[in-house]
């Protein structure tokens, strides 16, 4: 903006120069008497000395410029430049040595050879500068600056060679007492047609630079100008010779500045702006090295820094506290990336918005933030900080056409209780951070059991790898109870670990686990195929109605290759495909158009699907009519309290007679006693399941078992009637 600026102030003061012309004409044109008369004539050829050299130190500037510059831009333009205004120079230096007056140089002084040099000068310049702008610009070889400048001094030696021969070969351009012949005069005419084609050219290229053909307009109007002058006067002594020369100066040197601006100003220019944004660059390279790209929060490697600082300062109390969004990744594979971005986007905005502005604010990870408190006096300040971060994530957030709530865990270490050095603080404010899960509230100071309790899950997660493989992984199957026919109709499989050491590990426990890791996957495909494979031969032990029903977790059902996976394990289990029934989560349903498109597949293989835990996830009721769902399972939650919470009692109602109505099956989970078997039946429920009538079994004992335990199912369901 400011070079801009610069080139605009240069325009207006080229423009001015175009006046300045007009009013020098003023007093060669009111007085035409000779110059002597005002500044003396033993004064003239001093004047016109001085004229001179600064023409000639103009030309040679402009000529060693050239030479200098040439080997860092390969310009033929510009070598030619100088080659030309080396022989202009040449040849101006060898007119102001020749001219009426000067001491002796190779023959007397005379207006013969001076006038003849000055012409040969201007017309060289003139048609050297026409023929370079209208030729091609191109790059050419280092070696053409000697040849070219060596050419430029034999032209000038071959015209001082033939003006300075012993007999005048050429005729006069000047009669003493008479003026100037008509020669001169078409000469000069000449001149002044070569630079109005000069003039035209650039007139009609004026917008390809409009800085440097200004100038060189400028400098042309000037050498017209001089040219005018010399064919006028009537001697050595007029003013019109004297204002000739000073234009013919004054067009030399802004061609000067032409050359220095194009080879000098200009490029230094560029490169004070090339610094300026390499600045900005580097300000900008800086600004995305210490903040995130998304959420324009400082990053880690800022909170490392601004932790180093902090610590160096006299021994405050400070508390860290790092905070992630609960249940981050179902989201992120519910409804994808763009929706996690405006989420964390809407999170940080909060966080700046929700607390004191002196708090400082990072992300350090997907969906991880932290929070610098310079200074606390006590816990309750901390407390105090995390209700308002609550406070700020209470509104749902709007996402499109989405409404969602978050919740955020929150661990706090405290400086220099949990930690002198920000690698513990950092390390010990995680851990506390995915305690935090657990907490009613939902922030958790860090304590120092957490760090065992953290190794002992590093440590259950690296032989969750292997359970699998060591056969530890198995499954057990709850009866599912249909309560109009009272037989057992279909069985959930239940994944269960049997660690070698630590004995039974609670799903509870290893499930999240191996959805963080991923190996939910393998899990989830290997639970599918056992489940089908136990059915099948359940099928062949007699047991021929029998289902089973499986859950799907997140992450399985976003594989790319899920229906395919289903298909082929059906196949290989030769299990048909209606005693399949998969069981998905409300939290799936959010991403419509991908669980549109997978549950139609699935449907298209024949397989049952069911909505697990219903009413505890996202309370869409717009899926249950769109997507392609057979049957509802009933959060444990609901059944728990039948009977003794009104408000319960009201829903499950509700529920049972919505899914009535849109013909879907109903089952409900968790029963135990007889009085909620008889709540549930007299709402009309489909099937129940719970230990009422069986706990989860493993497939050995429901085979040998499955005429007693269908015994006590006609027993329980019997006595629910006299109840």
């Amino acid at each position: 903006m400011k070079i801009k600026k610069q080139n605009i102030q240069s325009s207006v003061r080229d423009g001015f120069s175009l006046t300045i012309p007009l009013l020098l004409l003023i007093p060669a044109l009111l007085f035409s008497n000779p110059l002597y008369g005002i500044l003396g004539e033993n004064n003239y050829v001093t004047i016109h000395l001085i004229l001179e050299i600064f023409i000639i130190i103009a030309s040679f500037t402009i000529a060693i410029q050239a030479w200098l510059i040439f080997p860092y831009i390969f310009s033929n333009h510009r070598l030619y430049i100088g080659a030309l205004f080396l022989s202009v120079g040449l040849l101006t230096l060898i007119h102001t040595l020749s001219y009426k007056g000067m001491p002796f140089f190779i023959k007397d002084s005379s207006a013969y050879s001076a006038t003849w040099f000055y012409m040969i000068g201007r017309l060289t310049q003139a048609l050297g500068l026409l023929l370079i702008l209208t030729s091609k610009p191109k790059k050419i070889h280092f070696i053409q600056r000697r040849i070219t400048y060596s050419l430029a001094c034999l032209y000038t030696f071959v015209w001082i060679f033939l003006i300075y021969s012993p007999y005048e070969l050429l005729p006069h351009l000047v009669i003493e007492g008479v003026g100037t012949t008509p020669l001169k005069n078409s000469l000069q005419y000449l001149a002044i047609m070569l630079q109005c084609l000069i003039l035209l050219y650039l007139w009609r290229n004026f917008n390809k630079d409009r800085r440097q053909n200004t100038v060189i307009i400028v400098a042309s109007v000037y050498l017209i100008l001089g040219d005018l002058m010399f064919t006028t006067y009537q001697s050595v002594y007029d003013i019109k010779n004297f204002m000739g020369h000073f234009f013919q100066l004054s067009g030399f040197y802004f061609l000067m500045r032409t050359f220095y601006s194009t080879s000098v100003e200009k490029p230094f220019q560029s490169l004070i702006e090339t610094q300026k944004q390499l600045k900005k660059s580097e300000e900008s390279l800086h600004y995305m090295a210490y903040h995130d790209e998304l959420t324009e929060l400082p990053n880690s490697r800022f909170l490392t820094e601004k932790l180093s600082i902090e610590l160096s300062m006299p021994k405050t109390k400070k508390a860290i506290l790092m905070i992630e969004i609960d249940r981050l990744k179902s989201i992120n594979e519910s409804l994808g990336h763009s929706f996690i971005d405006l989420m964390l986007q809407e999170v940080a905005t909060r966080l700046r918005t929700s607390l004191p502005p002196d708090l400082f604010i990072s992300q350090i990870g997907r969906g991880e933030f932290t929070i610098l408190l310079h200074s606390v006096k006590d816990h309750e300040d901390v407390v105090q900080v995390c209700k308002q971060i609550q406070k700020g994530m209470k509104e749902p957030f709007q996402l499109q056409h989405f409404l969602l709530n978050i919740t955020l865990n929150i661990g706090i270490a405290v400086y220099p209780k949990h930690g002198t050095n920000q690698e513990e603080l950092l390390k010990h404010a995680q851990v506390a951070m995915h305690e935090a899960q657990k907490a009613t509230e939902r922030y958790v100071f860090y304590h120092s059991k957490m760090g065992q309790q953290l190794i002992e899950r590093l440590v259950l997660e690296q032989d969750l790898h292997y359970a699998l493989d060591n056969g530890e992984i198995y499954l057990e199957y709850q009866p599912q109870i249909n309560l109009r026919t009272g037989s057992i109709d279909s069985v959930e499989a239940l994944v269960r670990w049997q660690h070698p050491e630590k004995g039974l590990i609670s799903p509870a426990a290893f499930i999240p686990i191996a959805e963080e890791t991923g190996l939910i996957v393998p899990i989830g495909e290997w639970v599918l195929e056992t489940a089908c494979r136990q059915a099948k031969q359940w099928h062949n032990e007699g047991i021929s109605h029998i289902g089973v029903a499986v859950n799907l977790s997140t992450g399985q059902f976003f594989q790319q290759n899920l229906v395919e996976m289903v298909e082929d394990i059906l196949a290989r289990t030769n299990l048909p495909p209606h005693y399949l029934e998969l069981e998905i989560t409300e939290s799936m349903t959010v991403d419509t158009n991908h669980m549109t498109e997978i549950l139609h597949d699935l449907k298209q293989l024949g397989v049952k699907i069911a909505v697990d835990d219903f009413g505890t996830g996202y309370s869409s009721m717009y899926y249950l009519k769109k997507f392609p769902i057979d049957c509802l399972k009933i959060d444990r939650s609901f059944v728990r309290n039948v009977q003794s919470n009104h408000h319960d009692d009201v829903l499950i109602s509700m529920m049972i007679s919505m899914a009535k109505h849109l013909e879907l099956k109903v089952v409900a989970e968790g029963v135990e006693e007889t009085g909620q078997l008889s709540f549930l039946a007299d709402r009309d429920c489909d099937i129940i399941q719970g230990y009422l009538f069986s706990k989860p079994i493993d497939p050995e004992e429901l085979s040998a078992n499955f005429d007693t335990i269908q015994k006590k199912v006609l027993s329980i369901t019997q006595l629910k009637e006299v109840v």
